[in-house]
């Protein structure tokens, strides 16, 4: 006679539903420990907001961040030099001397810009989607590729209108930048152009390539 075959219970392997459960939101950006930031190195960052979150290039909302992006993006060791506003996201180049100043910086940042965009559209709630996203930028053609991307983002999205300089981006420096691959280096490069808003007046397109 062959043994009866019993259907025990089994704790081993992948249940569906088991571990942690999701907040609610997909994250975007990684949560590791973010690498060592190195002081002469700008970084390129990204912020993407809620699907709620109404358009951030409304007068309304665009109003509030201009000054709240140049009242908290100009510290000791935290500089926010350029930025871009697109409907859902905002694009960032920042010099921090350090992974510390960095996180406080754009700490600082978020709640500022959460405040702005949640007072200007009278609601309330979570605005930002996720963690920032940052990307250091070592080299100059790095910068004046990022530069030039972030002043001209909105020439991405579809405008179908000839070169012009975003009025939802900073026209030419907001803080002052120390590190010289944003004072000097970027300038320097031959990697492109330049972003329209350091267009010089001379109709000649070498003028582009200092």
């Amino acid at each position: 006679m062959q043994p009866q075959q019993l259907d025990l219970p089994s704790w081993g392997g992948r249940r569906k539903g088991a571990g942690r459960k999701p907040k609610g939101t997909l994250r975007l950006v990684s949560h590791r420990s973010r690498p060592v930031h190195l002081a002469r190195h700008p970084l390129h960052v990204v912020w993407r907001m809620r699907p709620e979150v109404p358009s951030l290039r409304k007068r309304a909302v665009m109003d509030l961040l201009r000054l709240v992006l140049s009242a908290g993006g100009s510290r000791a060791t935290f500089r926010l030099v350029h930025y871009s506003v697109q409907g859902n996201h905002v694009h960032l180049v920042v010099e921090a001397h350090d992974k510390l100043s960095l996180s406080r910086g754009m700490q600082g940042l978020a709640v500022r810009v959460a405040r702005a965009v949640n007072r200007a559209a009278d609601r309330k709630g979570r605005v930002l989607a996720d963690h920032y996203f940052a990307r250091e930028l070592c080299t100059p053609a790095e910068v004046r590729r990022a530069v030039r991307y972030v002043l001209d983002n909105h020439l991405h999205h579809g405008t179908g209108r000839a070169p012009e300089e975003d009025p939802c981006a900073s026209a030419g420096a907001l803080a002052t930048p120390r590190t010289w691959l944003l004072t000097v280096g970027w300038l320097r490069s031959r990697a492109g152009p330049l972003p329209v808003a350091y267009w010089p007046s001379s109709e000649d397109p070498r003028a582009l390539f200092p």
